[in-house]
């Protein structure tokens, strides 16, 4: 009887989780790499690896990230088995892979606890027709310039029963952090945080950064609220005077913030911000090159401005990104 015991004992100690990681043509490595480096990682200063992880994609094979790297991936099982399904952000938010309402109901309906990351989470969020779930900023802007009926949470991350959607990027890590903090021990997970160099393990409620909502974290009060104007002033650009005057600083002050901070003035920081935005339009949205333009603070001159930036027109960009498509 007492062997029998010890036995049963021995397997649960060394029995693994499993982690399934889908990907799509096009993911994000940094997402990628965020998730299996932690659990890499944990496996290194644990007793015994506590987790198994293993690359999945709809029909399997190779598969290519948004920067060129390529990894091999097996077919998603049926009936999946695993104990956790990530599926990992895009560069493309329409990617037919990233729809995978059936696959997730696969895996939860076994007890899998499935995390969209991203794209993927808003692609879920768009589908599923509700609010109250997270995605990155960027991706609850997208849903709004395509009409959607509700908008995204800009927490790091939300669950909702099984499904969890996250915002990804750098997140990632604070999310598989709290993950894995089911399994092991509480130092171990510190370690694992140490060894990643991530200082705080912010939890799922904790609000994005630079989201609109929360406001930034530059480290100067002030810079913090101008760049929250700023944001807030998109399609119709404040002048720097206007700006400085509601925050009751002079010119050369608002200079110096940024020239310490952000290592460029206030002008520039103010037109790079609209360039991104409009880049992202420009990449996800089928708005007119004219209509991303007004909606940038652009109303003249925006193919001149977007090419002294990027180096290629709004128009060279578009067709280079269909001719993609079609390859």
């Amino acid at each position: 009887m007492g062997a029998e015991t010890t036995l049963k004992l021995v397997k649960a100690e060394t029995r693994q989780t499993q982690f399934d990681i889908i990907v799509a043509p096009g993911f994000v490595l940094t997402e990628l790499a965020a998730l299996v480096d932690v659990l890499r990682i944990a496996n290194r200063v644990c007793p015994h690896p506590p987790f198994a992880y293993t690359y999945r994609s709809l029909r399997g094979g190779l598969i290519e990230s948004s920067s060129g790297a390529v990894v091999a991936t097996e077919r998603v099982p049926a009936p999946p088995r695993a104990d956790y399904l990530f599926v990992i952000g895009n560069s493309d938010p329409d990617q037919p892979e990233l729809s995978l309402g059936r696959v997730v109901k696969d895996y939860t309906f076994r007890g899998a606890q499935v995390f969209l990351l991203a794209e993927a989470a808003s692609r879920y969020i768009n589908e599923r027709g509700t609010a109250d779930l997270a995605t990155h900023w960027e991706n609850a802007a997208f849903l709004r310039e395509r009409g959607a009926r509700f908008d995204a949470t800009f927490s790091l991350a939300t669950e909702q029963g099984p499904v969890v959607t996250c915002a990804g990027m750098g997140a990632t890590v604070d999310v598989v952090l709290s993950v894995i903090g089911r399994h092991v021990s509480g130092p171990a997970k510190m370690t694992v945080a140490d060894i990643m160099l991530h200082e705080h393990i912010r939890d799922f409620a904790t609000m994005q950064p630079f989201s609109g909502i929360k406001t930034t974290s530059t480290g100067d009060e002030a810079l913090d609220q101008c760049i929250k104007m700023m944001q807030a002033n998109i399609e119709d650009p404040l002048p720097i005077g206007e700006i400085v005057a509601a925050l009751g600083l002079s010119n050369r002050s608002l200079e110096r913030k940024f020239r310490t901070y952000m290592g460029t003035t206030p002008n520039n920081f103010y037109r790079e911000m609209r360039l991104a935005k409009a880049n992202s339009l420009l990449l996800n949205t089928a708005m007119s090159v004219r209509e991303i333009g007004l909606a940038c603070g652009f109303p003249n001159g925006f193919s001149a401005v977007y090419k002294s930036f990027y180096g290629v027109t709004p128009f060279v960009l578009r067709r280079q990104k269909r001719a993609a498509v079609q390859r």
